[in-house]
C-alpha cells in the first residue's frame, strides 16, 4: 500500500498531466468565450476593450483581441497537448500581464476589493509546471513529434 503513497508511477503521471491539461485548457477557452459574449453575464469584446482602455492600456481593442486569442488558441493547444510548451509560454505571459495590470492594487486574494491577482498567479504557476514537465504521453505532441 505504501508504494501508492510514496512513489510516482509513470502511467499515472501521464494521466494526471492529461487531466490537468484538459481542465486548465478548457478553463482558458471558457474565459475567451466570456470575452466573446458566448458564456457568462454580459461579457463582450467591446466591454473588455473598454475596461482595458479605462486601465490605460495602449491599443485596448488590439490588446483585448490578443488576450482573447491567446486564451482561446492557447487553451485549445494546452488541452490537446499540441505545441503545448509554446502555448504554455503565451498563456503564462497573458496571466502575468493580467495580474500586473488587471489586478493592480488588489493584493493577492481574489476576494479583495479590487480583486487580487490570486487566480492569475496560480494559473501562471500551473503553466510553468506544464512547461517544465511537458505535454505527457497522451498528447498530440507525443503522437506527432515523438
Amino acid at each position: 500500500m505504501s508504494i501508492y503513497l510514496l512513489k510516482s508511477h509513470g502511467e499515472w503521471i501521464h494521466i494526471a498531466i492529461l487531466i490537468g491539461r484538459i481542465f486548465i485548457g478548457v478553463c482558458f477557452m471558457i474565459h475567451a468565450f466570456g470575452k466573446l459574449g458566448w458564456v457568462g453575464p454580459g461579457g463582450s469584446m467591446k466591454g473588455f476593450a473598454g475596461w482595458l482602455k479605462s486601465l490605460g492600456v495602449p491599443m485596448p481593442k488590439l490588446q483585448a483581441y490578443l488576450a482573447m486569442l491567446s486564451e482561446l488558441v492557447g487553451g485549445a493547444a494546452l488541452a490537446l497537448g499540441l505545441l503545448m510548451r509554446p502555448a504554455a509560454i503565451v498563456l503564462f505571459f497573458t496571466m502575468v500581464v493580467a495580474g500586473l495590470i488587471g489586478h493592480k492594487g488588489g493584493g493577492y486574494l481574489i476576494t479583495n476589493n479590487p480583486p487580487g491577482a490570486e487566480y492569475t498567479i496560480n494559473l501562471a504557476v500551473i503553466l510553468m509546471v506544464f512547461f517544465v514537465i511537458g505535454p505527457g504521453r497522451y498528447s498530440l505532441d507525443a503522437i506527432l513529434f515523438l
